[in-house]
């Protein structure tokens, strides 16, 4: 949790967070005087208090791990919720913990000693949120320090550490304020981040699993008596589903209410206010504390603790209903250039096998940098083979259930990835946001890994290296099986659209830059991959290094070697509706960038796939770097026949002729697939959104 939160402008999420809060605390307050109770003796004030604090309350932990089993954690919805849930469950204990520094006013009648017992506690509270955030991070920092990652931490640090948490913890509960609220106040505060944080973080969680919760359900049936809810009662009854009434109708309409503000649509706001009703640990514990300390009585007890339990039931209906109805709103293609946001930067995954990719990948990165604004954010990801010796040199992270290899050449090809890009990110710093990854897995499972990592990062566009190395004297090596097989899977798998970059010859392993002359043609034939492809182009355009020339082949309808019938009659239409889109495409393009004199234009009219060999024969020694489309088999004109060779189907027939081995082409070669789906849903829209 970040307190500081409450000190900025509100997000979408304290918004909801805040509304739903308020809205439950309000209907808590309006409707409890009403209630019937069986004991005359109880103070409708504290009453009233106690349910408003509890019901409004979320449990967030308890709502994070549903979401995140249900498998919603990633989506727009699912992270909104989370991050709602977790400002309200802050929100609702600083309540409460503010409001216990006052609690003895309303229970002793010596106004004299309360005063001085309140002024105590205040102080007290307010000494140690300030040792907790502003002095604990300087103790705390000197400790990582003088403990780094990969050495043994030392006895009398560990020691020190945790009694300076322990004191900071319990300095407020000495002067009367309740030890959980205390430990939850200096827990606020304290740094998250560094290794003894990480450290106590993990032994927590086990001391939670392990021992306290099943602690904590021995002693709340231990002090709740069931034999006193009076369940022949219609009181009771009454009173149960009023206060589930409160719970689902103050979080559904103070999220509603709060969302149409700022223009999300009512069923995902529905939705998020029921999933906001989940209740954790805590709760439980402070309505059986109340009744402890005769604030509340055992029938209502045991009802709150009766709707704590329903508030969650609901919870995989809910998410049910969230992806049934993302299933018809959802868009046909999402993850593709042709879908992004202009105003959006583009993400893109690439790839690397080892340190012999970093020329070609370094400038793949710069000629894909576009405008400096939106920019580009690149995850520069490991492809590392999981080998039986790599196996036995895993070890987990210290604090977190993260593998980590400590096998010293995978260190140190790492780091040498990592300081060749941070240096060209240093020196040309515009627009690109670096981010680094790996992906350590068998071949067997590396294009999944890489598949859940993409949709994790929600990238637009994975680059891949070819399974082939480049040699020095400009030919490829038999390649690595292995990474041909991760190229393939992904091809077939990939949530977004995907490139595969052939090298070839060794101009484009010299560094481009914004006064180098880098030669780029794009060949436009038709069809998705060929628009995606043009799309990529227009990004690369933009870079003042390099010349980019598009190269469109044409049908020439009026040779004598064209064929007589171009299609069969079924896909006439098809064809048709293709073409219409790859006009519109290209016209788009053609008014951005050619027109302008950006981007050199030419056209190639061929009646046949030999033409069109021919052709890519005759771009030998003119370009640096060729993009296509790995193309689909619609166009089986201009490419009918060019898959004969089939040395590498899976980069399509323009892309298995320029990379071929028999092949005369020195040029490097980008082969763009567009994103595609298993298959299509009914009732699809293209502005699919929680806004």
């Amino acid at each position: 949790m970040d307190p500081y939160v409450i000190l900025k402008s509100p997000s979408r999420h304290t918004i909801l967070a805040y509304a739903s809060l308020i809205s439950t605390i309000a209907l808590t307050t309006a409707i409890t005087p009403w209630l019937p109770y069986g004991a005359n003796d109880t103070n409708i004030i504290t009453l009233t208090t106690t349910l408003s604090l509890t019901l409004s309350g979320t449990g967030s932990h308890v709502l994070t791990r549903l979401i995140t089993d249900l498998k919603i954690g990633k989506s727009d919805i699912g992270k909104l919720a989370i991050m709602a849930g977790v400002h309200s469950d802050m929100m609702a204990m600083l309540i409460l913990s503010i409001g216990f520094v006052f609690l003895p006013l309303a229970r002793f009648s010596d106004a004299r000693d309360v005063i001085k017992l309140v002024v105590k506690m205040a102080l007290t509270l307010l000494l140690q949120v300030v040792v907790a955030a502003k002095l604990s991070p300087y103790f705390l920092d000197w400790v990582n320090n003088e403990n780094p990652e990969g050495r043994p931490l030392k006895g009398s640090h560990f020691v020190l550490s945790m009694a300076f948490m322990a004191v900071i913890c319990s300095c407020a509960a000495w002067f009367g304020y309740s030890p959980f609220l205390s430990s939850f106040m200096a827990g606020l505060f304290l740094p998250t981040e560094g290794r003894i944080s990480k450290w106590a973080i993990s032994k927590l969680n086990k001391l939670l699993s392990l021992l306290f919760y099943p602690l904590f359900c021995f002693w709340v049936g231990l002090s709740i008596e069931f034999t006193e809810f009076h369940a022949s009662q219609p009181d009771t009854w009454e009173r149960l589903f009023t206060l589930l009434l409160i719970v689902a109708v103050g979080k559904v309409v103070g999220t509603v209410i709060g969302g149409i503000l700022l223009g999300f649509r009512w069923p995902e706001l529905a939705a998020i206010g029921l999933l906001l009703m989940a209740k954790g640990h805590f709760q439980i514990y402070f309505v059986v504390h109340a009744l402890r300390h005769g604030d509340l009585e055992m029938t209502t007890c045991i009802s709150l603790v009766i709707v704590f339990f329903l508030s969650i039931v609901h919870t995989p209906f809910v998410v049910k209903h969230i992806i049934e109805r993302a299933r018809k709103l959802v868009p046909v293609q999402r993850m593709t250039l042709q879908c992004l946001d202009p105003t959006s930067e583009l993400r893109i995954l690439l790839c690397l096998h080892g340190p012999h990719n970093l020329p070609s990948s370094t400038n793949l990165m710069e000629i894909s940098r576009g405008k400096p604004i939106p920019g580009l954010h690149v995850y520069v990801t490991d492809m590392v083979e999981l080998t039986e010796k790599l196996a036995t040199a895993l070890d987990r992270e210290e604090g977190t259930n993260n593998m980590v290899v400590t096998d010293r050449s995978v260190i140190n090809t790492r780091e040498q990835i990592t300081e060749a890009f941070q240096s060209y990110v240093d020196e040309n710093n515009a627009g690109i946001t670096l981010s680094r990854s790996h992906v350590l897995s068998t071949f067997n499972g590396m294009a999944k890994d890489l598949i859940v990592l993409a949709e994790d990062l929600m990238v637009s566009l994975i680059l891949l290296p070819f399974h082939k190395r480049l040699n020095a004297d400009g030919t490829h090596d038999s390649g690595t099986p292995g990474f041909r097989y991760v190229n393939r899977k992904l091809l077939r798998n990939a949530p977004c659209s995907i490139g595969i970059l052939v090298e070839r010859g060794s101009g484009f392993a010299e560094k481009i830059t914004k006064s180098s002359q880098c030669d780029v043609a794009i060949i436009f034939i038709g069809g998705k991959d060929d628009r995606e492809a043009l799309l990529f182009a227009g990004r690369v355009a933009w870079h003042p290094g390099v010349k980019l020339t598009v190269i469109r082949f044409l049908l020439d309808t009026s040779s004598e070697n064209a064929p007589r019938r171009l299609y069969n009659r079924a896909n006439i239409e098809e064809e048709e509706e293709e073409m219409k889109l790859d006009d519109e495409s290209f016209t788009d393009f053609y008014e951005k960038y050619i027109a302008g004199g950006k981007v050199a234009y030419t056209e190639k009219h061929l009646a046949n796939s030999s033409e069109t060999y021919t052709t890519l024969k005759s771009l030998k020694g003119q370009h640096t770097l060729i993009i296509v489309g790995r193309g689909a088999r619609e166009n089986t004109i201009l490419t009918l026949g060019l898959n004969d060779w089939k040395e590498c189907p899976e980069l399509g027939p323009v892309g298995d002729v320029l990379s071929g081995s028999g092949f005369e082409c020195d040029s490097s070669i980008l082969i763009i697939q567009q994103h595609r789906l298993k298959g299509q849903l009914d009732g699809l829209s293209d502005d699919f959104s929680i806004m």
